[in-house]
C-alpha cells in the first residue's frame, strides 16, 4: 500500500440530482464507485479519504465562462429556454434543458476546485472528482452532456496558483472544450487521446490544432482511429506522453479517465478493456507527480464504475490480481455484471482489426513527431 494520500472529492448532495431518465449520461456512477471502494475496504482510512467538497461560486465560474452564459443556464434550469439559450447549445439531444442542471454542474465544478487545492495545501497527492469530466463545455457554449467546464476551472485555478499544469484527457471525445480555453496560453498544456474526429463527435481534436500565438505548441491531439484496441492505445500513449512529461515538466496533472474507451459502449467505437486503465494508472502513479483525476464519459453504467474503482486502487498502489475478489463473491460485486473481479477478461485481436488500426495509427504518431515543437525538441536530443 502507498504512503500517499488518495483523496476522494464527493458531494452526497448530488444523489438527489440526476440528468433526464432517457438521457445516456448518469450521474449515479460516482455513488455507485463510491460504494464499490467502501465495499473493498479502498475508503475509509487516513491516506484513502472522503472529501466534502461546496459548489463552485458564480464568481469562481466565471473565470471560465462569460456572465451571458450563466445567466442562460440558470434560466434553462428553470424552464426558461430562450432563444438565445439555443444559440448557445443549449436544448439539444446531448445538452437536454432539466431541473437539476445547474446544481448539479456546479456540484461537479466546486469539486473540482475542491480537488485543486488539496493539491495545492498537501493535504491529497492524488485528488479524484468523479463528479466531473465536463470537457466539452465552452466559456459560451453547452455540448456533449457538457454545461460547465470543471476541467478547465481546475487547470486554470492550479496555473493561477503558479503551478505548471498538464491536462490529460483519455476520455473517447477530444476534449474541445478545454483545447479552446487554453488554446492561447501556454501555462497549460492540454493532451488529448481521443477517437478520430473523423467518426466521432465533436468532430474536432487532429494532429495540425497546436495552439495559437502564446499557446503555440501546448495543445497535443492524438487522434484515434475507430476500433483501437488495448496494444495499439497503449502504445499511442506510450510513444507521446512519457515525452510530453520530459519536455514540458508539469508540476501537477489533471487527469480525465472517461470509461467510453471501453469496448461496447453505445456512443463510441474504441474496442480497449479496463487492462489499460491499469496500465496507465501505474504510470501515472510512477511519476511521482500530484494528480487530480477527473470521471468523464462511460455509457456502460457497471464497466464504468468497474474502470474507475480500478483505478483508485491502482493508484493507491493495490497491486496483483483480482484473486481476493473470488470469494467475495456476489457481496461486493453485488450490482456488477464481471464477479471476476474489477479487471476485464482480455479481448482476442482480430487480424482484420490489426490490420487497419496499425498503419493509421502509425501515421498519426509519425506526424505528430514531425510537426510538433515539443516531440521535436524530444526526437532531437
Amino acid at each position: 500500500m502507498s504512503d500517499r494520500i488518495l483523496a476522494l472529492v464527493y458531494a452526497p448532495e448530488t444523489e438527489a440530482l440526476s440528468y433526464p431518465p432517457d438521457c445516456p449520461f448518469k450521474t449515479q456512477r460516482a455513488s455507485a464507485t463510491r460504494r464499490q471502494l467502501l465495499n473493498a475496504g479502498l475508503l475509509g482510512a487516513p491516506h484513502l479519504c472522503e472529501v466534502r467538497p461546496q459548489p463552485a461560486s458564480r464568481a469562481q465560474l466565471e473565470r471560465i465562462h462569460t456572465p451571458r452564459y450563466l445567466d442562460l443556464l440558470q434560466r434553462a434550469a428553470r424552464g426558461e429556454l430562450t432563444a438565445e439559450g439555443l444559440h448557445a447549445g443549449l436544448g439539444g439531444p446531448d445538452t437536454p434543458v432539466f431541473r437539476d442542471l445547474w446544481d448539479y454542474a456546479c456540484w461537479a465544478c466546486g469539486a473540482g476546485l475542491t480537488a485543486a487545492e488539496l493539491i495545492l495545501q498537501g493535504r491529497a497527492h492524488i485528488a479524484f472528482n468523479l463528479h466531473g469530466g465536463f470537457h466539452h463545455a465552452h466559456p459560451e457554449h453547452a455540448g456533449g452532456f457538457c454545461y460547465l467546464n470543471d476541467v478547465a476551472l481546475a487547470c486554470d485555478f492550479l496555473a493561477a496558483a503558479g503551478r505548471r499544469v498538464m491536462a490529460l484527457d483519455l476520455d473517447a471525445h477530444h476534449g474541445d472544450g478545454v483545447q479552446a480555453i487554453f488554446y492561447q496560453r501556454s501555462d497549460v498544456l492540454t493532451v488529448s487521446l481521443h477517437e478520430s474526429g473523423s467518426t466521432l463527435y465533436p468532430g474536432t481534436g487532429f494532429e495540425q490544432e497546436l495552439g495559437e500565438g502564446p499557446g503555440f505548441g501546448y495543445n497535443v491531439n492524438v487522434p484515434l482511429p475507430a476500433g483501437t484496441y488495448d496494444a495499439a492505445f497503449l502504445k499511442a500513449y506510450q510513444t507521446i506522453v512519457p515525452s510530453l512529461l520530459e519536455a514540458f515538466r508539469p508540476e501537477v496533472l489533471v487527469v480525465e479517465l472517461g470509461m467510453d474507451i471501453l469496448a461496447g459502449d453505445p456512443l463510441t467505437h474504441l474496442q480497449m478493456t479496463n487492462n489499460v486503465v491499469l496500465e496507465i494508472a501505474r504510470h501515472l502513479r510512477q511519476t511521482g507527480l500530484p494528480l487530480l483525476v477527473c470521471g468523464g464519459g462511460g455509457y456502460q453504467f457497471e464497466p464504468t464504475v468497474r474502470g474507475w474503482a480500478l483505478a483508485w486502487r491502482t493508484l493507491a498502489g493495490e497491486e496483483g490480481d483480482d484473486a481476493w475478489a473470488f470469494g467475495l463473491g456476489g457481496a461486493m460485486m453485488s450490482t456488477l455484471d464481471w464477479v471476476g473481479g474489477w479487471r476485464d477478461p482480455e479481448r482476442p485481436v482480430p487480424d482484420e482489426l490489426r490490420n487497419r488500426v496499425e498503419p493509421e495509427l502509425a501515421r498519426t504518431l509519425e506526424t505528430l513527431r514531425r510537426i510538433h515543437p515539443l516531440l521535436q525538441a524530444r526526437s532531437a536530443r
